[in-house]
C-alpha cells in the first residue's frame, strides 16, 4: 500500500517462449537452481508497497505454477492466460481488485525492490508509469529495402522495461474500450498511449532484462551471482563419517549389500559412504550435517535407506540455489574388498545426486592393517564434493 492506495503486482507469464527453443516455458527454467518466475514473484513478495500478487499462466500450467509459488505470502491467486497479451493482462486485471495495479513481465525476474518502488510512486503522482532506459547504441530507422532511413536523437529514445503501473479503474477503462480492440499492442503503455493518455518514464535499470533467448538466461545467472555475493559460482565441502563394525547387520555400502559376516552399526542403515557424501554436500553448502536433518535419536529414521536420506539431502541443497558438481569418496576398509561393487555404488550416487555417473568417483583403500579400520574394528570414508550455483 502507499499513501492509502492498494497495489496489486499482475505477473502476465503465459508467452509461448519461442524464441527460448525449449519444449520448457521459459518462466519454468532456472536461475542459479531457482525458476525464473519464482524469482519474479519473489522481487514482489519482498516490496513492502505490495499488497497482492497475482499470477498469470496458460491454463494447462496452473496447478504446476501454483506449486512453484508454494509459500509466496503475497501471491492471491494463479488464473489462465487469454488468447494474446491483452487478453492474458486483463484477466489478471480483473481478479486484482487494487487501486493500482503493477504489471510486471514473468520472464523480468532481475527488477530490483527499488525500481519497483520508484515506478509505483511516479504512477501514483502522474496516473501512469513505466521503468524505462536511455538506450546504450546508437538506433537507426531502416526503410522498405533495409537501408538507413534516419538517425533519431538517442536522447529522446528509451528502452522500455516493467513494471508497468496503471490506476485499475482507468486501466480497465482503457481496456473495455471499443478503440482497444483495434490496438496491437507489445506492452501495456501502448493501450494508455492509442488513448490520448500520457505515460511517466520512470528511470530503471539496466539490469532488468527479459529472458527470451538461450544468452539471456547465462546473462542472468552473471547479474544473480554479482548481486548475491555470498553465493560464489561454485562451493566445496568435506564429509567424514565412520561405523562400528558388529554381528548382525548387513554391509550396507554407497547403497549396495555386501555379502561380509560383520555389518555396520547405526541408527539408520550406517551407509557410511553415502553418510560421508551426505555431509560434504551439506558442507559445501554450509547447511551443518546429515545429525541436523536426521537425528539419530528420531525413531522416523531408525533403519534409513540413507539413499533416499541422500535425495533429501540434495533436493534442500536444490531449494537453497545449489546443484552437485561432482564427487570423490574414498572408503577405508580392511575388509570386505569393495572394488566389484564401487560402479554399482556410483550408480546409486549418481541417480541420487541428479549428476551423469561419470560425475561420482568412489575409491577404497586399507590401511595396512593399522588402526581400527585396520583392525576390521570399523569402516570409515571421506568425501569432497562440489556445488555449483
Amino acid at each position: 500500500m502507499y499513501n492509502g492506495k492498494t497495489i496489486t503486482a499482475v505477473i502476465p507469464a503465459a508467452g509461448s517462449s519461442r524464441r527460448m527453443q525449449s519444449d520448457v516455458p521459459k518462466v519454468f527454467m532456472e536461475l542459479c537452481g531457482v525458476p525464473v518466475l519464482r524469482r519474479t514473484a519473489l522481487a514482489f513478495e519482498n516490496c513492502e508497497l505490495i499488497d497482492n500478487i497475482i499470477v498469470v499462466t496458460r491454463a494447462e500450467d496452473i496447478d504446476f505454477a501454483s506449486d512453484m509459488l508454494k509459500g509466496i505470502s503475497k501471491l492471491k491467486s494463479v488464473v489462465a492466460g487469454g488468447a494474446d497479451r491483452r487478453e492474458s493482462v486483463l484477466n489478471g486485471v480483473n481478479s486484482a481488485g487494487s487501486d493500482i495495479i503493477a504489471i510486471h513481465d514473468g520472464a523480468r525476474p532481475l527488477v530490483t525492490n527499488e525500481e519497483i518502488v520508484t515506478v509505483i510512486k511516479d504512477a501514483y503522482v502522474h496516473g501512469a508509469a513505466t521503468l524505462s532506459a536511455v538506450p546504450k547504441d546508437t538506433v537507426k530507422v531502416a526503410d522498405e529495402n533495409s537501408f538507413v532511413k534516419s538517425t533519431p536523437d538517442r536522447s529522446m529514445l528509451r528502452n522500455i522495461y516493467t513494471p508497468q503501473v496503471f490506476y485499475r479503474d482507468e486501466y480497465l477503462e482503457c481496456a473495455n474500450s471499443p478503440e482497444a480492440e483495434k490496438v496491437n499492442y507489445t506492452d501495456d503503455c501502448q493501450l494508455y498511449e492509442s488513448l490520448g493518455k500520457k505515460v511517466y518514464l520512470s528511470e530503471g535499470k539496466y539490469t532488468n532484462i527479459k529472458i527470451t533467448t538461450p544468452e539471456d538466461i547465462g546473462t542472468a545467472e552473471t547479474i544473480i551471482r554479482n548481486r548475491e555475493g555470498n553465493m560464489l559460482p561454485f562451493r566445496i565441502g568435506h564429509g567424514y563419517d565412520v561405523h562400528k563394525l558388529v554381528e548382525g547387520r548387513k554391509c550396507i555400502i554407497g547403497g549396495v549389500d555386501i555379502p561380509h559376516s560383520l555389518g555396520l552399526l547405526g541408527h539408520s542403515d550406517a551407509d557410511v559412504l553415502l553418510h560421508a557424501i551426505s555431509d560434504a554436500i551439506l558442507g559445501a553448502a554450509a547447511m551443518g550435517d546429515i545429525g541436523c536433518l536426521f537425528p539419530d535419536n528420531d525413531p522416523a529414521f531408525e533403519g534409513a535407506d540413507s539413499l533416499k536420506l541422500l535425495e533429501e539431502v540434495v533436493r534442500v541443497v536444490n531449494e537453497a540455489g545449489y546443484k552437485v558438481g561432482n564427487i570423490d569418496a574414498t572408503v577405508i576398509a580392511q575388509k570386505p574388498k569393495l572394488k566389484p561393487y564401487t560402479a554399482e555404488m556410483r550408480e546409486n550416487i549418481a541417480k541420487a545426486c541428479k549428476v551423469d555417473i561419470s560425475a561420482v568417483s568412489v575409491k577404497a583403500t586399507t590401511e595396512e592393517k593399522l588402526g581400527f579400520t585396520g583392525k576390521e574394528e570399523g569402516i570409515a570414508a571421506h568425501a569432497v564434493a562440489l556445488l555449483f550455483t
